[in-house]
């Protein structure tokens, strides 16, 4: 089972550190999927990783001057704050409900980035003072429903920062430095009740630090904004119809 998790987890870091999306859509259901305890293992161990994928992207993101630090920064502390209180409240939402609305938003970012995927990346038409607010709003909320579910809240922001004007590598990168706080505090908020083992911890942790490395230099590198736009709109309709048919 450690080895399968290393694989798996290997895979899915290299994949979504090109977005800067940090894995833990995917990292929560493959820890369930091994049979893991969602609240004391699944949730805070996807929230850690996913927390560790988008930091360690930050490196060669950060080398390529690609992360709008000072522009992102309102965008995440209120992650960093709203991220908490989502893993606090967590136990008392009724997870049918949460899926459901979880799913839909993730179906209408997916929607919009296939709408625009073919477009060239727009200049930024908002002012710096509505960034900061359209963006620490839905950060915030973004957080809040990480923290919740133990997946960082990328898969919100990214499509924000791209409706806002951010260019699509500019926007992967920003939005793991976003995620990295909303990841690490909504990790903190499951520190009670978890209970992980050193070696489940150890193997996901390295292949989390190798795979992110090598994502993110890729898509600094290599990648092509246009099919990055289709990968991530078509990851995003896969994730949505995922979670809404077990709750239908």
């Amino acid at each position: 089972m450690l080895i399968w998790s290393g694989i798996l987890i290997f895979v899915v870091s290299f994949v979504f550190s090109m977005l800067g999306l940090g894995g833990g859509m995917l990292y929560v259901p493959i820890f369930h999927w091994l049979g893991f305890g969602l609240k004391d293992v699944v949730i805070p161990l996807g929230l850690l990783l996913n927390g560790l994928n988008t930091l360690i992207a930050l490196i060669p993101y950060g080398k390529k001057h690609l992360v709008d630090w000072k522009g992102g920064l309102p965008m995440a502390l209120s992650a960093l704050i709203m991220a908490p209180i989502g893993a606090l409240l967590a136990r008392y939402v009724p997870n049918r409900l949460l899926l459901i609305l979880f799913a839909i938003m993730v179906l209408i970012a997916a929607v919009r980035t296939l709408w625009v995927a073919n477009r060239p990346d727009k200049e930024m038409t908002m002012s710096v003072t509505q960034r900061a607010i359209i963006g620490s709003i839905v950060a915030g909320l973004a957080g809040f429903l990480g923290g919740m579910l133990g997946i960082g809240g990328g898969f919100i922001i990214g499509p924000l920062l791209m409706w806002i004007g951010y260019k699509t590598k500019e926007a992967a990168a920003t939005t793991a430095y976003i995620v990295t706080f909303s990841s690490f505090s909504g990790f903190l908020g499951h520190t009670a009740h978890m209970s992980i083992q050193a070696g489940l911890l150890t193997i996901t942790i390295l292949s989390v630090i190798v795979a992110s490395l090598l994502g993110s230099w890729f898509m600094a590198n290599r990648a092509k904004p246009t099919w990055v736009k289709w990968f991530y709109g078509l990851l995003l309709v896969g994730v949505a119809v995922k979670m809404i048919i077990p709750v239908l």
